[in-house]
């Protein structure tokens, strides 16, 4: 008897940790639906801003990049690859222009130094100086955030962001 109970306690923890990761699972998809039709809203927009400042740095370091691609990444602001692809998370629209540079110009420079060296912090500084406070201030904004906009607010990005050109 004592053996079926210990089995019967068992069962229940086993029963109640499943419907708790049930229960999680279907608000974890409603949240990952809204991220996904954030970025599938706003992705082409992020393309436009991120690759123009990849062009006017790039004139600056006159590295051979490969691919830009702009991804959904859930903890990472950017990446690149050993072929000089450039990877940058949609996210970066909506942060403030002196953050959304220092990420392009950090992933530019891993194009020509592939490690977070002095001499890959040294040509970061050349454009930015002061990546120190940058780098800080980024670590403090969480990139998992969801980033939900309406279209009032959408509008008002875009009208930012072509002032930021001019």
């Amino acid at each position: 008897m004592k053996k079926f109970r210990i089995v019967s306690r068992w069962v229940k923890r086993r029963v109640k940790t499943r419907r708790a990761r049930r229960t999680h699972s279907r608000a974890s998809s409603v949240r990952n639906a809204s991220g996904r039709r954030s970025y599938l809203t706003h992705k082409e927009l992020a393309r436009a801003l991120i690759t123009e400042r990849v062009i006017h740095f790039n004139k600056h370091y006159n590295l051979p990049l490969g691919k830009i691609a702009i991804r959904n990444q859930v903890s990472r602001w950017g990446s690149c690859s050993k072929k000089g692809n450039l990877n940058f998370n949609y996210k970066l629209l909506f942060l403030t222009a002196e953050l959304r540079d220092y990420v392009i110009v950090h992933e530019i420079c891993h194009v020509k130094e592939f490690n977070h060296g002095s001499s890959f912090w040294n040509l970061v500084s050349e454009v930015v100086p002061d990546y120190h406070s940058l780098n800080k201030a980024l670590r403090k904004i969480n990139a998992r955030v969801v980033v939900s906009m309406d279209s009032n607010l959408q509008t008002n990005l875009q009208s930012k962001i072509t002032q930021e050109k001019l």
